[in-house]
C-alpha cells in the first residue's frame, strides 16, 4: 500500500516563504511524474507544479518564478519551496502522481498565508 505524507506547512506571513515535503512509504518516484496539488477553502483542488521522472518541471501560471519542485528518487521524497507567499496560496497542500491516483491521496499539509 502505497502512502504519501505531506509536511511541512504552517502559518507564514505575506511574503515569506515554507518548504512542503512528501514522503512516499515506497519507491514510486523513479516510475512516475509526482505533483503537488492544493485546495483552498470552498475551492476545487488545483495542480500547483509537477515533475516528471527525468526532472522536468511544469508549475501553474499562478506561482511560476516562486514555486519550485524538485524531487529526491533515492529517499523518496518530493520538495515544494515556496516564496514570495501571498494569501492566496492558503490552502490544504497535497502530493500525488499526475495524473492523480485517488488511492494515494494523504491528508495532505495546511498552509496559511496572513498576517
Amino acid at each position: 500500500q502505497v502512502q504519501l505524507v505531506e509536511s511541512g506547512g504552517g502559518l507564514v506571513q505575506p511574503g515569506g516563504s515554507l518548504r512542503l515535503s512528501c514522503a512516499a512509504s515506497r519507491s514510486i518516484f523513479f516510475r512516475y511524474t509526482m505533483a503537488w496539488y492544493r485546495q483552498a477553502p470552498g475551492k476545487q483542488r488545483e495542480g500547483v507544479a509537477t515533475i516528471t521522472s527525468g526532472a522536468r518541471v511544469n508549475y501553474a501560471d499562478s506561482v511560476k518564478g516562486r514555486f519550485t519542485i524538485s524531487r529526491d528518487n533515492a529517499n523518496n521524497t518530493l520538495y515544494l519551496q515556496m516564496n514570495s507567499l501571498e494569501a492566496e496560496a492558503t490552502a490544504v497542500y497535497y502530493c500525488n502522481t499526475e495524473p492523480a491516483i485517488k488511492a494515494y491521496w494523504g491528508k495532505g499539509t495546511q498552509v496559511t498565508v496572513s498576517s
